[in-house]
């Protein structure tokens, strides 16, 4: 399997995001990589695997390196590891320009959306995230 393309996000700091520090609460980063991870899947799934899987994030490793301000114009690159059984596992650098910010290892369960059980990918969708000759 070849390796997969990153996936560039665009993240708009919002005032919300703005701690008592002046600076972008830890919390908002995971969101960050929620949204960027499951545009990710939006953006190679078809819309009928899009409709019957959710992604439910399983584990999430944060190493900080610079604060983010209200703003910085901020990028999230998204790389899809592997799938393993219902896991997909991801790493996601976020930038300010060639700045890190922050990088984040995640583990992520995709289930049914009826029963929300763990549910595999059957192998024609895996191959969209994994493209041949790239």
């Amino acid at each position: 399997m070849s390796k997969p393309a990153p996936f560039r996000y665009a993240i708009e700091v919002a005032p919300g995001d703005i701690d008592f520090m002046g600076h972008v609460n830890n919390a908002s980063y995971l969101s960050w990589v929620q949204d960027a991870v499951v545009d990710h899947w939006r953006s190679l799934a078809p819309a009928e695997a899009v409709a019957r899987h959710l992604w439910v994030a399983l584990k999430h490793e944060i190493t900080y390196r610079r604060p983010t301000f209200l703003g910085d114009d901020v990028i999230a690159t998204v790389l899809l590891e592997k799938f393993h059984g219902a896991r997909a596992f991801y790493e996601t650098v976020i930038r300010r320009g060639e700045e890190v910010l922050a990088e984040v290892k995640s583990s992520w369960c995709c289930v049914d959306a009826e029963t929300l059980r763990p549910s595999r990918l059957a192998a024609d969708i895996v191959k969209r995230f994994f493209p041949e000759g790239e």
